[in-house]
């Protein structure tokens, strides 16, 4: 006990002379707060009253303003009041006036200062507010505020803190002497096995036991989620403060996830063999998914499990079906997996994109499902399951399987391998459980996702439906505080992870000059100097609002007529899923329209650019980016999309900071680029209104948009979203090590 006094006694004496010391930097806070206040309540009034006070000044009726300002100081914290003309006429005031404060004075009571005026009442504080007209260039409103009530509340907090630190002493006082009471050694190991995440999970009982405290069990467990909860802000923290590369990506698979094993699933291949006459191409798409995932495969070795679609892929790979890549210098490989024709056209243009693509997609188109493409959509699910389980060289590899065309894959690679971590990204929107309750094989394909470990989407949105269609169709435990999904034992995190694109860009597609681009750009398209333009890239798709897109130009140019021969839509369209009936019709009406446009208003002159530029062929990204810097705007019209990258090339194109995006708000894109132009392209008027404002936007504010919306896509870029997945997958595989090393307890 004399050992506990002689620490108490000195710590109550501290925080007691601490409370005396802090007290009158309290007051002086409080004070320079309320004055502030009083202040900004004194030109309140002075704006108020300006109108009413010139008119009786006006009128000579003194008697009048002497009733007024004495209604107004019945105010408790108005004093007095007074209006100083300057050298245009008489003052008046209230009777309460301080005999101190008059006109010939008034630069004693500067503004912003304290200006306090000892009375008998308390203190006073004198305002002087500026009020001017034409008949009083120079007048001046005096408000005397009283400052007693500041002096009050004060007194009150000094007590409260002197109180406070009298009971903070006490209770530490309390906590000290129960301490010191402990088995200092039992309490200090059993803190380090909590820390260390062990104890709790190798037997609860045992760890508080040996703290000698049984009755702290839920206390116990209680900080231990704490410190669990601090390791993620933590994480999170430092996240955010990551200047996200390549290079980044590279650190966290070595620092986060050394020797484990990596393999990227995905339709598409990051590399194609395409063969020339007598000589093999190596084609790289452009791709927003292999520039992410790519410096992942290039830091681990990794393998990449993808359709070889490619006329030369055959030629090209080992007996194991296996080429390495990049060709200049291997340093990863691409297994490719082979398919009939029948099984792609059941599996890829069959049940995933005439059935799950529209299913997805709010663009009224209907889904088509026959039980022949799901027959065949399972057993290329099931072909790639086998490859990822003959190409994985531990039992528990990182598995990132990448969108629609693989739903099922997650649970076969659990049923092969159960330790594996899968990751899995769904590209496209999410629709409700109405919409998706359409799709005969619902169930089969949310267990399928349920298989992942992590299962992410580019909005909260998505995951919102994502769960609520678990919870209306699925015998499984949702956890909506955490969102995770608990099926047949297995729990999946939802997750949000907006994609993004690379950041900066590749040197060399803003290596030609604006100016520059815009004047080859109108040449190429035989447009005269000066010719205003707006570019749309995309897949020739009905998802993406092209038909709407001709139509707000349309009426641009039936309500701005002045814009006839001045403006021009250039429109590149990809040629995609051709075989589809679906697209093949799209198609067809996309060059109808666009034909009628510009007949509609080429007045019959060759010599006038028509209103609409429709090349319905593939660009290079080198290419693509060239228009998107010569371009005046940019128009992403989808009608529904889960992120749209073409805005944020758009953005990321325009070093110069100029140009405006027109952007549909049912893109997941319009969600974090609030400084674009916002519409709803099935409203055709807004739309025209769009692209008249984007043409007519003043520089200055295209730059102001522009220099925030390239910032966050500077930070949110591509890297960190594949950065953010894998950060994710090494706490998720860091909690499991330490279950199985506590014997399998939570």
């Amino acid at each position: 006990m004399r050992l506990s006094l002689r620490f108490v006694l000195p710590l109550i004496l501290v925080l007691t002379g601490f409370a005396y010391a802090v007290s009158p930097l309290v007051d002086r806070m409080i004070l320079r707060w309320f004055t502030r206040d009083l202040d900004i309540r004194a030109v309140l009034i002075a704006n108020t009253i300006s109108e009413s006070l010139f008119e009786q000044l006006a009128a000579g009726r003194k008697a009048k303003i002497g009733e007024f300002f004495f209604r107004i100081t019945q105010d408790e914290r108005l004093y007095a009041i007074g209006f100083c003309p300057g050298s245009e006429g008489t003052a008046v005031a209230s009777k309460s006036m301080p005999a101190e404060v008059r006109c010939n004075n008034l630069e004693r009571w500067p503004a912003g200062g304290e200006n306090a005026l000892p009375s008998k009442r308390g203190p006073l504080h004198v305002s002087i507010q500026p009020m001017a007209n034409d008949a009083y260039p120079t007048g001046k409103l005096v408000l005397v505020h009283d400052l007693s009530f500041a002096t009050r509340r004060s007194e009150e907090t000094t007590r409260y803190i002197f109180y406070a630190f009298i009971g903070l002493a006490a209770v530490v006082s309390l906590l000290t002497v129960v301490i010191a009471q402990l088995s200092w050694r039992g309490w200090l190991a059993g803190m380090r096995s909590l820390l260390r995440g062990e104890g709790l999970l190798r037997d609860p009982a045992a760890t508080v036991a040996k703290m000698g405290m049984p009755e702290f069990r839920p206390i116990a467990r209680d900080l231990q989620r704490l410190v669990r909860e601090l390791e993620f802000e933590y994480r999170a923290r430092d996240e955010s403060q990551m200047n996200w590369t390549p290079e980044t990506l590279r650190a966290i698979l070595h620092g986060e996830l050394r020797g484990d094993d990596v393999i990227v699933v995905s339709n598409r291949e990051p590399y194609i063999h395409q063969r020339r006459g007598d000589r093999i191409e190596v084609q790289r798409p452009a791709s927003g998914l292999v520039t992410a995932l790519e410096p992942i495969m290039r830091a681990c070795s990794g393998t990449w499990i993808a359709h070889g679609s490619g006329s030369a892929d055959r030629d090209v790979v080992d007996r194991h079906d296996r080429v390495g890549v990049p060709p200049e210098k291997p340093v990863y490989k691409i297994r490719r997996v082979w398919l009939s024709a029948e099984e792609e056209a059941g599996y890829y243009y069959g049940f995933a994109n005439e059935g799950l693509w529209p299913l997805c997609h709010i663009a009224h188109v209907r889904p088509v499902f026959r039980s022949s493409d799901w027959a065949h959509y399972v057993a290329v699910n099931r072909k790639f399951a086998k490859a990822v389980a003959a190409e994985a060289r531990t039992k528990n590899p990182i598995v990132l399987v990448q969108d629609y065309h693989l739903a099922l894959l997650p649970r076969m690679i659990r049923e092969e391998m159960p330790d594996a971590t899968v990751i899995t990204f769904w590209h496209i929107p999410w629709p409700n459980p109405e919409s998706f309750a359409i799709c005969p094989w619902r169930q089969e394909i949310l267990a399928g996702l349920l298989g992942s470990s992590i299962l992410g989407f580019h909005t909260q949105f998505h995951c919102n439906n994502f769960v609520d269609t678990v919870d209306r169709f699925m015998e499984a435990r949702v956890d909506r505080e955490n969102f995770t999904v608990s099926l047949g034992g297995k729990s999946t995190a939802v997750r949000r992870y907006p994609i993004s694109v690379d950041w900066p860009p590749v040197a060399g597609l803003l290596a030609k000059p604006v100016d520059q681009c815009a004047g080859d750009i109108r040449a190429l398209n035989a447009l005269p100097p000066g010719h205003r333009i707006c570019i749309g890239v995309d897949r020739l798709d009905y998802t993406k609002g092209i038909l709407e897109r001709f139509r707000a130009v349309e009426r641009l140019l039936e309500l701005n007529p002045e814009w006839i021969g001045k403006f021009s839509l250039i429109q590149i369209a990809a040629p995609t899923r051709s075989s589809i009936d679906e697209y093949q019709s799209h198609e067809a009406q996309v060059r109808a329209l666009a034909a009628r446009i510009n007949e509609r208003f080429g007045r019959g002159r060759r010599d006038l650019p028509p209103p609409i530029v429709l090349k319905v062929e593939h660009h290079d990204a080198q290419q693509v980016y060239e228009y998107y810097r010569a371009a005046d705007c940019c128009f992403v019209s989808s009608l529904h999309d889960g992120m749209n990258l073409v805005a944020k090339e758009f953005v990321a194109a325009r070093d110069d900071d100029r140009g405006v995006l027109i952007l549909s708000q049912f893109t997941g894109a319009a969600r974090e680029l609030p400084e674009a132009l916002i519409v709803n392209p099935y409203d055709t008027d807004e739309c025209a209104a769009a692209l008249h404002l984007a043409l007519t936007m003043p520089l200055a504010e295209q730059r102001d948009r522009m220099r925030l919306m390239r910032g966050l896509v500077a930070e949110f870029n591509v890297y960190r979203w594949a950065g953010r997945m894998l950060l994710d997958a090494a706490a998720m595989r860091q909690h499991s090590r330490l279950i199985e090393r506590g014997g399998g307890a939570a």
